[in-house]
């Protein structure tokens, strides 16, 4: 725990679980952390909510300081989370593949992000856009409660690793 790195931190495997190449979207969507908990009809219901994106090499997805607007699954391909978008300064934070994701903050508010997220090489996403995670509060609320849930548990053990790490750190100082 003492040498645990930012990446382990906010991109652990805790949140990471194995596929197989061939599954469906809901098989896909079920070993995200976020619908986990759906039943299969529930599941069926947030996919008709997801928007496919692609991204070339070098495309961002987002970038710092714009505002946040949706959560991503990356489907296939990388993605790097990277302090700035400017060459010559960015730090990379992490490097996340298929069905890990990334940007759910801005499930939660219009917050400018922190970070930039570029694709690495072509990738596929699905996007849960804010908007459409409110309609679905509005006409599924089970639903959405279930991802409120899971967005809090994630954000929790985060702010419980950072905690630790920072204790570490200044025990160590």
């Amino acid at each position: 725990m003492a040498n645990l790195s930012i990446h382990e931190i906010f991109w652990s495997s805790k949140f990471r679980k194995n596929k197989s190449r061939d599954v469906s979207r809901n098989d896909f969507l079920r070993i995200i952390p976020f619908f986990e908990h759906l039943t299969d009809q529930q599941l069926k219901i947030l996919a008709n909510r997801l928007h496919e994106r692609r991204y070339e090499e070098n495309e961002y997805l987002f970038e710092v300081n714009h505002p946040g607007a949706a959560l991503f699954v990356i489907i296939r391909g990388e993605v790097v989370v990277e302090t700035t978008s400017e060459p010559k300064s960015r730090i990379i934070l992490a490097s996340l593949k298929s069905s890990e994701f990334l940007g759910e903050l801005a499930l939660l508010d219009q917050s400018p992000r922190s970070a930039s997220a570029r694709a690495t090489k072509p990738t596929e996403v699905y996007a849960l856009f804010r908007t459409d995670l409110i309609e679905l509060a509005k006409s599924h609320p089970e639903i959405a409660c279930e991802v409120y849930r899971s967005l809090a548990f994630i954000v929790g053990e985060r702010l419980k690793a950072t905690n630790r790490q920072a204790d570490v750190q200044r025990k160590s100082a």
